[in-house]
């Protein structure tokens, strides 16, 4: 994977994105709970993402995800992979 300027989508400069010839990945990589506030903001980010590229957005994360927002992430097609 290599990265990605998520400014080519409108998103912050902060954000941390990569990509591949199959799909683009958010990066989130911390030791704190994704929690559901977190979930409704990537789902933002990975709109904005869907609205310029038809490849599949995915969650790349180091981090525990809660059930709830691991569940509303994938009813939304965002899939969740470990980082490490």
């Amino acid at each position: 994977m290599k990265p990605l300027d998520p400014i080519i989508f409108g998103l912050s400069s902060r954000t941390s994105l990569m990509e591949d010839k199959k799909s683009i990945a958010i990066v989130v990589d911390r030791k704190s709970r994704i929690i559901m506030k977190d979930g409704r903001r990537i789902l933002e980010q990975a709109s904005a993402i869907m609205k310029t590229d038809i490849r599949p957005v995915v969650l790349l994360t180091s981090a525990p995800i809660c059930g709830k927002t691991k569940k509303f992430l994938t009813e939304n097609s965002i899939s969740i992979k470990s980082l490490n």
